[in-house]
């Protein structure tokens, strides 16, 4: 199909595949991504046009791709998707130096700082009415002279994730678990050891497993208003030490009023573009929780799509065609997985097991790496080695519950 726009996604992991696959099905066209390295999903697609760049997060380097894009294909509109939280705030920095045929959907950096910084989220969710875990903010300077207001286990992650993975080091996990506090106190050394310049968050943990998860994405066109909404019932996430906490299998739930919530804060601050929460029921008080704000659409975005909200169609009708929807929350019923379906009935709870194989019977189920315009034959090898490779990675890392 013939387009006056192409999109250009910046990244390589399975949220540049899902939206690739997206644009695919909505309009039948190969939409070009740069990503860092010559392998993983988006390599060698048959629906992307995959460019490498080692320097993609260096910003005049990025700047550059961009404008080299656009003069390539200077006849189209090019929608610029940052598929990651560095490239996000990157295409936020520069989106005022971009070609006039290249479109960015972020709101200013400034915003985008103030809502994905969690100490600063958590004050606007008070503003809002919205329920956090009990927090504590961690400054360097504090060394060893600090009192929680509450006892272990500790959550502890970085309040800036974007340098915190820049100041890597041996043993870093993108979200610690720690059962004491001398546990605490040694990873905060590690930690600013590594060079990590910013505050750390520490939390109590919410009781209850990987069910007790939420995820709620967002679309805000450019006039501010909150479009679309679709919230998922997360029931199974990895928990290798680099993936803690990403999805492996979703249902899409129904829960207006807290759909409602983050609606109010979202609008009342003025965000444009996709937004994604992390949100955990907490069974001792009845209440759900809120973890963090990404500017983006997540990872998992494509158990949208998988329920009939196509999110490359939200972007292009608001951005390219000017035409914005009546706001809706998605409702249709949709099981998201990236595990093969043994793992996911094997360490999911069971109670969930018999709305998972009523969405299996009926259909409404996908994976989004799974795609037939999409499956030549090396492909389908590297995938099936993907997908056996979660047999190992659950048994090593996760128990089955009970």
């Amino acid at each position: 199909m013939e387009t006056s726009f192409i999109p250009l996604l910046f990244g390589g992991d399975i949220n540049v595949y899902s939206m690739a696959r997206a644009f695919h099905e909505a309009y039948g066209i190969r939409s070009a991504a740069y990503g860092k390295f010559a392998t993983g999903v988006c390599y060698e697609s048959a629906i992307l046009d995959y460019r490498t760049c080692a320097r993609n997060e260096d910003g005049p380097t990025f700047l550059e791709n961009v404008r080299a894009f656009a003069r390539e294909h200077g006849d189209k509109t090019v929608l610029v998707i940052g598929c990651g939280d560095s490239y996000v705030r990157l295409a936020a920095q520069y989106k005022d130096q971009f070609p006039p045929n290249v479109i960015a959907p972020y709101a200013d950096l400034s915003l985008i700082e103030a809502l994905t910084d969690k100490e600063r989220f958590y004050r606007l969710c008070a503003r809002y009415g919205i329920d956090c875990p009990a927090t504590f903010v961690y400054r360097r300077e504090m060394g060893r002279d600090f009192q929680l207001p509450f006892d272990p286990p500790y959550i502890c992650k970085p309040a800036n994730g974007v340098h915190y993975w820049e100041h890597d080091f041996p043993g870093s996990e993108k979200v610690f678990t720690l059962d004491s506090r001398e546990a605490l106190e040694a990873t905060l050394d590690k930690v600013y050891a590594a060079g990590y310049p910013d505050a750390m968050i520490i939390q109590e943990r919410i009781p209850g497993d990987d069910s007790f998860m939420r995820v709620l994405t967002c679309y805000s066109g450019q006039r501010g208003r909150v479009e679309r909404m679709c919230l998922g019932h997360v029931l199974l996430e990895e928990h290798t030490p680099h993936g803690t906490g990403n999805h492996a299998v979703i249902l899409t739930e129904n829960n207006d009023p807290l759909c409602e919530k983050f609606r109010a804060l979202l609008e009342g601050e003025g965000f444009v573009g996709f937004s994604n929460f992390d949100i955990k029921y907490d069974q001792r008080d009845g209440k759900y929780k809120a973890f963090e704000l990404n500017a983006r659409q997540g990872r998992s975005n494509y158990y949208v799509t998988g329920a009939g909200c196509n999110l490359a169609r939200l972007l292009v009708e608001d951005l390219v065609e000017g035409r914005g929807p009546e706001p809706e929350i998605v409702h249709a019923p949709s099981l998201w997985m990236v595990v093969p379906r043994k793992v996911a009935f094997d360490y999911t709870p069971k109670a969930y097991h018999q709305e998972m194989r009523e969405r299996i019977r009926a259909g409404a189920v996908v994976n989004p790496l799974l795609y037939s315009p999409d499956s030549a034959f090396k492909r389908k090898l590297r995938l099936e080695k993907n997908q056996l490779g979660h047999f190992v990675k659950f048994k090593k890392y996760y128990a089955r519950p009970q």
